[in-house]
């Protein structure tokens, strides 16, 4: 099998090391085909930077590169282009200063590197005496490629003033692209978001925006087919590993990391996931964890509605070109970044709608996970752990409900679904994040478990069931489930017993649990596993 090409984002170095390759060039050789000046936005480690270098190495005309692709035979190899590229992701732009230093220093050493001795001080004077020399030099037509744009923005989106004094600096600087008409052969700016209130794109022709077309949408990640044809191995190699069939685990992969589209109908897995996941051999958190939620929960910490992202949403279109850092609409945000994706694209009364809401369970439990630590400043969580061992270990279920009853109130009311899934993600981040050893979803041989939890003297099974309300019209009179809550519990310890979930754990005692819902009322029952 070859090497999988986990934080490699260097195309030669993915293909003169024998490193795992995607091959996304026939999409970027319409692209290139199409037009020559682009933005494309896509979320962190979703494959911009290879992108990039990919389109670079074309143009440097690296054929051995590109042997067994299916660029090698619909490229002109004789024909070459200069590439001029910056790649604003890895620094930290805490200051207007730090961003224009940076700048100087880039500019000036490919000044070096192409021999140009440059005479202007100024950035955008810089910026321009450096394309035209280069073009001037080597007789041709210049690309650029910018990967990451918006890092500067995005790094200081929690402090307005850095940020003003950073889009002047940044304004000026891609306002110089718009005078180089003749001297530039392609340009691809890619970033995370599109800011429209700093008028950057104004200022140098409106380049296409790729985000959402349709042409265009699997540029970026893997589909379904590609993680078939190219991991088949792998595939093959974890399902041995994790003892299930090759159906299910795909099954699987596709539940925890596909799901995210750009035009409502290709789906894309996070490839950064996808990769870690045959790398470890295990499902985890692995894009969202490495992906700096940070800047999200910053933003929904300062929103009214932030329960919007936790739901499907319907909403025009036109709500994600408005992208102002001054006011940031966190369902737009969430979209850009990652967080969200477009389940359903229609067209009501001429207005493009889009369906958004979380693409895959890895982001839908994350983001639930850090929900509920936005709250979690009013629980004293620092003893729960033991208590709830021993309250599960010692069957008390009145003391287990009150700890479970303690957590649900702490939720605001507003971030409450009205579904069994939510109230499974919630407690199931809830008890990892208090630090116990379990999962969800788990599958055997002849059914999936909620949930379990592994303590040194026992596993929790536990089966979470859910009801709407009754609809009363005495405002004085509690409602009632549609479902009973006795019905509910009965249902869960016996799906418990009929599936046999226990003998996933041999010579381990087993604790089931029923955690059932009747709207936002909860109850539990815990019981020993039939002998």
């Amino acid at each position: 099998m070859k090497n999988l090409p986990i934080g490699r984002e260097s195309f030669s170095t993915i293909r003169e090391n024998n490193y795992l390759y995607v091959d996304k060039t026939k999409q970027i050789h319409k692209l290139i085909n199409t037009g020559d000046l682009y933005f494309l936005s896509r979320p962190r480690r979703f494959g911009k930077s290879l992108l990039i270098n990919t389109i670079e190495s074309l143009y440097l005309g690296k054929k051995d590169l590109f042997k067994g692709l299916y660029v090698e035979n619909h490229w002109d190899w004789t024909k070459t282009n200069p590439v001029v590229k910056i790649n604003f992701s890895t620094g930290l732009f805490k200051t207007e200063l730090k961003l224009e230093n940076s700048l100087n220093l880039t500019i000036d050493e490919i000044a070096r590197e192409n021999e140009i001795d440059l005479i202007s001080n100024e950035i955008p004077h810089k910026f321009r005496e450096l394309i035209k020399a280069i073009a001037k030099k080597e007789n041709k037509t210049v690309v650029i490629l910018i990967d990451e744009y918006d890092k500067p923005l995005l790094n200081n989106i929690d402090n307005i003033e850095v940020l003003k004094d950073i889009q002047v600096t940044m304004r000026s600087f891609y306002s110089v692209i718009k005078d180089l008409d003749d001297y530039i052969e392609f340009l691809l700016i890619t970033g995370v978001s599109k800011f429209t209130n700093i008028s950057l794109f104004s200022d140098l022709n409106s380049p296409t925006d790729l985000t959402f077309d349709d042409n265009f949408s699997e540029i970026c990640g893997y589909t379904h087919d590609e993680l078939i044809h190219y991991f088949k191995e792998y595939i093959s190699d974890l399902a041995i590993k994790l003892n299930k069939n090759e159906e299910e685990l795909i099954n699987d992969i596709k539940y925890w990391y596909d799901g995210y589209t750009w035009d409502g109908k290709t789906k894309i897995y996070s490839p950064y996931s996808t990769l870690s996941l045959f790398h470890y051999k295990e499902f985890d958190n692995y894009w969202f964890d490495n992906s700096t939620p940070k800047s999200l929960i910053d933003v929904l910490k300062k929103s009214d509605n932030y329960d919007e992202i936790l739901k499907p949403l319907k909403v025009k279109k036109s709500r994600f070109k408005n992208f102002d850092f001054e006011n940031i609409d966190p369902i737009s945000f969430a979209l850009q970044t990652g967080y969200l994706s477009i389940s359903k694209k229609e067209i009501i009364q001429n207005q493009i709608y889009f369906t958004v809401q979380t693409p895959n369970y890895e982001v839908e439990n994350s983001i639930l996970d850090h929900l509920l630590k936005l709250n979690e400043e009013k629980m004293d969580i620092n003893d729960l752990k033991p208590k709830i061992i021993e309250a599960i270990g010692n069957y008390d279920n009145e003391t287990f409900q009150m700890y479970m009853k303690y957590f649900l109130t702490n939720i605001p009311a507003r971030i409450h679904l009205n579904h069994e899934f939510y109230y499974q993600s919630i407690y199931i981040a809830w008890l990892n994040g208090l630090g116990f050893k379990g999962a969800g979803e788990i599958q055997t041989n002849i059914g999936q478990m909620d949930m379990y939890l592994e303590t040194p003297e026992f596993i929790a099974i536990a089966e979470f069931k859910y009801s709407k309300l009754k609809k009363t019209k005495d405002k004085n009179k509690q409602p009632e489930p549609i479902k009973p809550f006795n019905i509910m519990i009965n249902e869960a310890l016996s799906q418990i017993n009929l599936k046999k979930y226990e003998d996933k754990f041999l010579n381990r005692k087993v604790i089931k649990i029923a955690i059932v819902f009747g709207g936002k009322e909860l109850k539990t029952q815990i019981e020993k596993v039939n002998p």
